[in-house]
């Protein structure tokens, strides 16, 4: 089963598509999606495309993007809430299932400690999917450990 992972942001968003076999799971791409020096407006509409084109590209099965935890900053928590929005709309009008994460639920479902540190989170990354190094930008790694978590949360999804 290919699962979409999304690190949601303002000016960058982090993405990585796995596939959850029989074997384990395989890493098939990540990356970000760089959106500085645009209005919201066009953040927004090239969310959308660029959503769409992956979802096209590797016809996953199952969005897997992170819940928003903000304290401080409600006008960054506003603009990355329209990101989330606009890219959840994106997966449903594909019909993709779509599974919603903490940042502790992520540290749990990877490292099994909901306390961990972002290290810790890649470096089990790092462990699962046999790579040598961290992925980079941290969003991308982020976005990895979130598709991850859908894979390990999720008893019921069917091998690919």
């Amino acid at each position: 089963m290919i699962i979409l992972g999304i690190d949601p942001g303002t000016a960058r968003i982090g993405y990585a598509i796995v596939n959850k076999n029989s074997g384990g799971v395989d890493l098939l791409g990540y990356g970000c999606l760089e959106l500085k020096s645009q209005t919201q407006i066009e953040r927004l509409k090239n969310i959308s495309d660029s959503i769409a084109e992956l979802i096209s590209e590797y016809h996953p099965e199952i969005l897997a993007i992170e819940k928003l935890f903000f304290t401080k900053n409600a006008k960054t928590a506003f603009a990355v809430s329209e990101a989330r929005g606009v890219i959840i709309n994106a997966a449903n009008s594909l019909n993709l299932k779509i599974s919603e994460f903490t940042p502790l639920e992520v540290k749990i479902a990877v490292t099994g400690y909901g306390k961990a540190e972002k290290q810790q989170v890649q470096k089990m990354v790092c462990n699962i999917l046999k790579l040598k190094k961290v992925p980079r930008p941290d969003d991308a790694a982020d976005a990895i450990a979130i598709a991850l978590a859908a894979c390990y949360t999720n008893p019921k999804l069917k091998y690919g």
